[in-house]
């Protein structure tokens, strides 16, 4: 029989339950409890976990079944993004403004859904930032910020976190400027977490939680490109 497991803060940062045990109902939910320490987000990484909790919840981590991801060489870009990608309408960079991408997207979260990036989430993934580990693409247009997206880098694999736009396509845009920049860069998959039409559109799709942990075991082990990210000036998009 399915239950939730709950983790000690006290206890070892890995110390989490093997994500086949999580529950299909809701789906994915696996632990509840410990602690937001930088050692514990990279262990529920590593081993196909994230947190995700509302304010005034307990921190609730997930492992869902199917996981959405994308794999770069597999982007979609549809006739109408394409065309706004050659109009040059937005300045696309990366790790320029972390903070200012991570919080549009709890302000725009939160009147939309209620935001689930709460003061710890966000101090927890800036402390991820200053280490090199979390990072931000952002959309810019006349100098200011149009849309964006964040999220971690272990080994060669990014996962994702959020998203916002301010303007049409601001988002999108970052968003393929990035995954052209992790395709040269040899990462071979995006974590996307859950199931999204709006991802799907792009090209994600969804894979069993056995094979994603697969792909974790062969690709976060090694050492990538951590501290600032810069776009190659020469990218085709």
């Amino acid at each position: 029989m399915s239950r939730l497991y709950y983790l000690d803060p006290h206890g070892p940062a890995n110390a989490f339950p093997n994500p086949e045990l999580a529950l299909t109902d809701p789906n994915g939910l696996l632990a509840v409890g410990g602690d937001l320490s930088v050692e514990r987000i990279i262990a529920a990484y590593q081993q196909g976990i994230f947190p995700w909790y509302s304010e005034g919840q307990p921190i609730l981590w997930w492992s869902p079944d199917p996981r959405m991801v994308l794999f770069p060489e597999k982007l979609h870009i549809s006739r109408s993004l394409q065309k706004q990608l050659r109009r040059e309408t937005y300045q696309v960079t990366l790790d320029q403004d972390f903070l200012s991408v991570i919080q549009a997207c709890a302000s725009s979260r939160s009147v939309r859904e209620g935001t689930w990036i709460t003061p710890e989430i966000k101090n927890a993934y800036l402390y991820l930032h200053q280490m090199g580990i979390a990072h931000s693409a952002e959309a810019w247009k006349d100098g200011k910020l149009a849309g964006g997206l964040y999220g971690l880098s272990i080994g060669y694999i990014f996962f994702g976190e959020s998203m916002f736009s301010r303007y049409p396509d601001a988002s999108k845009v970052a968003f393929v400027h990035l995954c052209r920049q992790l395709q040269r860069w040899g990462f071979p998959l995006i974590d996307c977490q859950v199931e999204s039409a709006h991802l799907q559109r792009l090209g994600a799709e969804t894979i069993s939680r056995s094979k994603f942990l697969y792909w974790l075991q062969k690709l976060c082990n090694h050492t990538s490109n951590n501290g600032l990210w810069h776009l190659d000036h020469d990218l085709s998009i």
